[in-house]
């Protein structure tokens, strides 16, 4: 009989390959999404994302209010709201995804498709993460977020829901509001259904988000072996990765470390049937060195804030916890100020651009 923890590795590998099928050729990109919007004013991949939430938040409070799935066990509806961590570490994951390029995420599916410069952003970011989790920056960490967490009362989380106290029946309502707006905003135009890849992708990793809930919580769930419940989400992960495959022995597989490895399979895998693997390098040391900061300002960050765009965006969303908006917002003003620098090379211009002021 398996053990809880590798049922929890094979189902975190088939829903990580999902999103790496989505990523590569389902074109879903977080980081592209924004500069579509901000730039281009395509709105059809954000809505692939909207419409991901959706679906996210639809059955993962199915499965809860149904009893399959016991939410409250999640590190996402604690007893305080870490207000610090989701502004500060939103900020910081959002400038550090633009000088990569990509998110987590997207890191591994660049991984599966052969690119060199993506492995050293997961190794940097990997190791900043495990160090800001249990090392030397995580003093940072503690001394930045405990101050500006914003305590609850006794019996209460973070959820929406909770702050309200609203009860089950007044939970079904907004859950159905808030999946029906996302939908129709996603949908009502017309041009996501024209765009067949990036409505599939969005159903697909929405359906990806709320079956590790049920894997965690459901399959896997053994009093004498507990797991952790949770759902995707690319920063922790990707440390716990490193750390595994380093000491082997002294660390055991869980869902994350199956999503990690799904992501760069199912990427490869698409690369390889559309013909797309290749391989590819840093153009010069000035390249590499951007993208080496902003991977480490994504492992701090991404540990700060609990989460990336998908550990927060969608895995914090499914569960109505209230940081996920609040780091979402984080994540979408830094990525904007680092497109900003991107462009001009100077922080001051980007600042500015970034509040509306003239240059």
């Amino acid at each position: 009989m398996l053990s809880p923890s590798i049922i929890a590795f094979a189902c975190g590998l088939a829903a990580g390959a999902v999103l790496g099928v989505a990523g590569r050729a389902g074109r879903f990109c977080t980081l592209a999404m924004l500069e579509d919007a901000f730039f281009g004013s395509d709105y059809r991949r954000l809505k692939s994302f909207a419409l991901a939430a959706a679906v996210a938040l639809l059955a993962t409070q199915a499965l809860s209010a149904f009893g399959i799935v016991d939410l409250s066990r999640s590190i996402y509806l604690t007893a305080s709201i870490g207000l610090g961590g989701a502004i500060l570490g939103g900020l910081m994951f959002g400038v550090g995804m633009a000088l990569v390029g990509t998110c987590g995420f997207g890191t591994l599916v660049r991984v599966g498709g052969g690119d060199l410069r993506a492995i050293v952003v997961f190794l940097v970011l990997g190791l900043s993460a495990l160090a800001t989790m249990r090392g030397i920056t995580g003093m940072l960490r503690v001394a930045l977020i405990e101050p500006l967490s914003l305590r609850l009362t006794e019996g209460s989380n973070q959820t929406l829901t909770s702050l309200l106290g609203a009860g089950g029946t007044m939970r079904a309502i907004l859950v159905i509001i808030l999946s029906a707006a996302l939908a129709f905003w996603a949908l009502a135009d017309g041009r996501l259904m024209r765009s067949p890849r990036l409505l599939a992708s969005g159903i697909a990793v929405g359906a990806a988000i709320a079956f590790g809930w049920f894997a965690t919580g459901w399959l896997t769930d053994d009093e004498f072996d507990p797991v952790r419940v949770s759902s995707l989400s690319f920063v922790a992960p990707l440390g716990d990765a490193i750390l595994y495959i380093a000491t082997f022995s002294g660390a055991r597989l869980n869902f994350g470390i199956g999503s990690v490895a799904g992501v760069v399979a199912g990427s490869f895998a698409a690369a390889i049937l559309a013909r797309g693997f290749r391989w590819e390098a840093c153009d010069d040391a000035r390249e590499l060195k951007r993208h080496m900061i902003g991977a480490l300002l994504m492992g701090i960050g991404g540990i700060m804030s609990m989460g990336c765009t998908i550990g927060q965006g969608l895995s914090a969303f499914s569960t109505l916890a209230v940081s996920a908006p609040v780091t979402m917002l984080a994540i979408v003003c830094g990525a904007r100020l680092g497109l900003e620098f991107t462009m001009t090379g100077e922080w001051l211009p980007a600042v500015r651009r970034l509040f509306g002021a003239s240059t």
